[in-house]
């Protein structure tokens, strides 16, 4: 068999590589974006929480879903996964100061079940400041404290130590015994 291109069926073929393809790189419409557009918003990613030796076995994702400005409400999205105890997991969060939370402080988790929840958080002053997240399941328990920045004035530490030397040169910072 013997197959030749001729002009026209090349010039075909061009324009069918030349026209828009109405489907993007998931194989999808395009027109998708046209029916739900909510649901297709560009999200921050989940932040997954350290998890330590002896915690509660519970798996905490997060995210915030708006920049934290003081006087704004900031809702953080919660997602918890691995609840294997049969009366489920609780969680119980709070606040540092300079943080206040809105709605309940308190949350059941039930077994086998991804579960999510969005908190809403209100900065009061500029800085640092933590929600915390605490989850027991089974007698066991895990704290994981979830930072919210508002505005751009940064940590500082106090310090209440004295800068010395040591006769080898190097220096260091003596702090008072409490």
């Amino acid at each position: 068999m013997n197959t030749r291109l001729t002009p026209m069926m090349a010039a075909a073929c061009l324009a069918l590589a030349t026209l828009p393809a109405p489907a993007s790189a998931d194989g999808e419409p395009a027109t998708r974006n046209t029916k739900h557009p909510a649901l297709h918003r560009d999200a921050a990613p989940m932040t997954t929480a350290p998890q330590k030796p002896g915690r509660s076995g519970v798996k905490l994702q997060y995210r915030l879903e708006a920049t934290p400005q003081v006087g704004r409400a900031t809702p953080i999205v919660l997602q918890f996964e691995g609840v294997t105890d049969a009366d489920g997991a609780t969680v119980r969060l709070s606040a540092d100061s300079g943080l206040t939370l809105q709605g309940n402080t308190t949350l059941t988790l039930p077994a086998g079940k991804r579960t999510t929840a969005t908190v809403v958080v209100v900065s009061e002053t500029e800085g640092l400041a933590y929600l915390n997240v605490f989850i027991s399941q089974g007698g066991a328990s895990s704290a994981v404290s979830v930072p919210v920045q508002a505005g751009t004035v940064a940590p500082a530490l106090k310090s209440t130590g004295e800068m010395k030397s040591t006769p080898t040169g190097e220096n260091i910072i003596t702090m008072p015994v409490k």
